[in-house]
């Protein structure tokens, strides 16, 4: 059982004037939790250690996809084909950040892999920003978390423009190419976390714009803001199925520009990858003796309780929970049905006293760099909350 630490909660108000707006949900309860989860440092290390394992075998499973044409098996729309594949062999296409799910590593249990986020990861601002906020609010030391997310991506930023040398050479390398933002319409969540990664961008010393999604212009040529402004990067905070599914002349256009070297897109296209579930039958194949991988395959597992998903879903959509027996335990609606099922072992999750589950989130820029919870029940959706962490 986890071990929690009550803490005042910031005010509403307050929230807001960092640019936190999202702080009650639907039924009026707060989406922030009231209590942290301690953890040691032992364990905080146990979750750095695994994430940055996990990327390097997705990269290893990334590969092995290409070359083996393994496009079909992960879901992956073949409109997208040859930019992944474009995006994949240029190391100027640089993965900025992604939040792996995580089950374990707090409980005394261990850790496993839930899924990886790689392509549109939520839950940046709270971890980043609101966990520092809530432990200087409640007069702790804001240093006992593991949380140094800001700087991690803002490093990243400058491996745009410097690649594998250091960065501090970011200077010396930047010529004034610009970055271009964007969220979708009146999704104030979606597009504070954006409006975040642009100021990481702006403190690197990179030129920025932003845009939402809809006043985005393109062409062949490139990638323009609605004043038409031309930019070097472009960073949607708007996934590539969709934009494969229902937007399929960007979705063309966006390989004329990559192919043309007019633009270059953030996350790019290759994140999809990493973000289809399928990967995890992939990892599974490959490396079957990881021990932070559960069984996953493309039928239904038998004798053990297992986890039907589908291929790309968000918020515990399309999600079932089956006993060894084939029996639904707990199932939630959604609208990906249509994707590609995979099945995956089923674990518990760390519970409190009340019997809420927890499921850790760790995000990667380039390794491990900081972790969050979100408490929920069996299936955690978008009702569940976000819980911060500290040291001890």
């Amino acid at each position: 059982m986890i071990t929690l630490q009550k803490i005042q909660p910031i005010n509403d108000s307050v929230l807001e004037t960092i640019g936190f707006h999202w702080h009650t949900d639907s039924d009026q309860s707060k989406y922030v939790a009231d209590e942290l989860v301690i953890v040691t440092d032992q364990e905080a290390e146990a979750y750095y250690e695994a994430v940055n394992e996990l990327y390097d075998m997705y990269a290893t499973a990334a590969q092995h996809v290409i070359d083996n044409n393994l496009f079909f098996e992960l879901g992956i729309p073949f409109n997208l084909i040859e930019l992944i594949k474009k995006s994949w062999e240029n190391d100027v296409h640089w993965h900025l950040y992604g939040r792996f799910d995580l089950a374990g590593g707090i409980d005394g249990k261990p850790i496993k892999l839930i899924e990886f986020n790689a392509d549109t990861p939520t839950s940046l601002f709270e971890t980043a920003i609101l966990q520092w906020a809530i432990l200087k609010h409640n007069k702790m030391d804001e240093e006992r978390q593991f949380n140094n997310i800001y700087e991690a991506i803002s490093d990243n930023f400058r491996r745009l423009v410097t690649l594998f040398d250091d960065t501090e050479t970011f200077d010396e390398h930047y010529d004034g190419w610009k970055i271009l933002f964007s969220s979708i319409n009146d999704n104030v969540e979606e597009e504070q976390t954006v409006r975040l990664l642009q100021q990481m961008a702006i403190d690197t010393g990179f030129e920025t714009g932003f845009e939402s999604m809809g006043g985005v212009k393109f062409d062949d040529e490139g990638i323009y803001d609605s004043d038409d402004n031309a930019y070097e990067y472009w960073f949607k905070l708007f996934p590539w199925e969709d934009i494969a599914i229902d937007e399929p002349e960007l979705a063309v256009l966006l390989n004329s520009i990559v192919n043309n070297q007019k633009a270059i897109i953030l996350n790019p296209a290759y994140t999809l990858l990493f973000q289809s579930k399928g990967m995890l039958k992939i990892l599974c194949d490959l490396f079957p003796d990881s021990p932070y991988l559960l069984r996953t395959s493309f039928e239904p597992l038998q004798g053990i309780a297992f986890v039907e998903k589908r291929v790309f879903g968000r918020e515990g959509a399309n999600i079932r929970i089956l006993d060894a027996s084939g029996n639904t335990i707990e199932e939630n609606d959604g609208p990906y049905g249509n994707f590609k099922a995979i099945y995956q072992e089923y674990v518990e999750l760390p519970k409190d006293a009340e019997g809420n589950s927890y499921q850790a989130g760790v995000f990667f820029a380039y390794e491990a760099c900081g972790l969050g919870f979100r408490r929920g029940s069996k299936i955690l959706n978008n009702m569940s909350k976000f819980v911060g962490h500290v040291l001890r």
